[in-house]
């Protein structure tokens, strides 16, 4: 495999990074239903810590992106791989992008807000948006509601497309015998 077939280390670096965050973050975000309470805050923060920065990661990764070409799919991909690809690419940023942003302003409108300060990681502290943090109680209760059944069902959709991506890649690596994952690999 050609240097120009594959993505650039920073390309990967970025992709798998990003990954590993949503990928705890899923666990997190789930996870906090089933741990006994002493453990659901500091998973909710660690969560939240987590969006934040897959939030500044992805906006990174697009700046990459607009300057840096990605390596052409392969010729063999069939016109319907090629447009599937390119969807669940699109799909992909728009939640990456979306999911961040819907928790922080579900986080934001939440009514414990002032008397919980928000740290990143624990340590770093981090602002709630004074545009949320400004309304009125009952306008904040409805925003905070409103997040939060959006930023649930984004996951769920996030969780679909995730799946697609991952069986689209093996399905190419392993069904199609072309070096799909070596593209995304140093």
């Amino acid at each position: 495999m050609t240097p120009a077939q594959k993505y650039t280390a920073t390309a990967v670096t970025l992709h798998w990074v990003i990954a590993a965050l949503i990928g705890c973050n899923i666990i997190l975000g789930l996870g906090a239903n089933y741990v006994p309470d002493a453990f659901v805050r500091p998973m909710i923060d660690l969560h939240k810590s987590f969006g934040i920065t897959v939030l500044a990661l992805v906006l990174i990764r697009l700046a990459w992106r607009l300057t840096h070409r990605p390596p052409p799919l392969p010729a063999a991909y069939a016109p319907w791989e090629v447009a599937a690809a390119h969807a669940a690419h699109i799909g992909l940023y728009v939640l990456i992008l979306a999911l961040p942003l819907t928790g922080w302003i579900h986080d934001s409108a939440w009514s414990a807000a002032a008397s919980h300060p928000m740290f990143l990681y624990w340590f770093i502290p981090w602002f709630r948006l004074p545009f949320i943090t400004g309304l009125d109680p009952a306008a904040k209760e409805h925003v905070h509601t409103l997040f939060g059944v959006v930023h649930t069902y984004l996951g769920y959709v996030l969780y679909g497309v995730l799946a697609l991506h991952i069986v689209g890649a093996l399905k190419h690596q392993f069904w199609d015998r072309q070096p799909e994952l070596q593209r995304m690999w140093r």
